[in-house]
């Protein structure tokens, strides 16, 4: 399968945010692979993570391919492509399309630190360029 280049179209849940992480980290894995790398930490049982791949497979978000008699699962899409589409759809649907609202809002809850609004400033002298 080709990698999607386009964030996906139907929501990721928390559940498979977690799958896709280890995917994203290390691919090609299998079910079991993944369920040694999350299971544990989770709960979570070889049966859910094999439902959770199912489903980011339908989302087209995951790859398979055949190794005997098991699958191998990859991300079809970039961590930075997917972690872009989550970022501008948190902006458009609490802060009105907007960015600077967010910025104001983490700063009144003082969720900034001073390294993080260093990288800020640093950033927005880079873009400025």
């Amino acid at each position: 399968m080709a990698k999607r280049k386009d964030a996906p179209g139907e929501r990721i849940s928390e559940a498979e945010h977690a799958v896709m992480e280890v995917l994203w980290d290390q691919n090609p894995i299998s079910a079991s692979e993944v369920c040694d790398a999350i299971c544990a930490q989770r709960d979570w049982s070889i049966p859910t993570v094999k439902t959770l791949l199912s489903r980011l497979v339908q989302k087209e978000v995951v790859g398979t391919e055949p190794e005997g008699r098991k699958f191998l699962y990859r991300p079809l899409i970039e961590r930075s492509d997917y972690v872009g589409g989550e970022s501008r759809r948190l902006v458009d649907r609490l802060f009105g399309g907007r960015a600077a609202p967010l910025f104001a809002q983490l700063a009144e809850s003082e969720a900034l630190s001073d390294e993080d609004l260093a990288e800020i400033e640093a950033l927005l002298r880079e873009m400025r360029k």
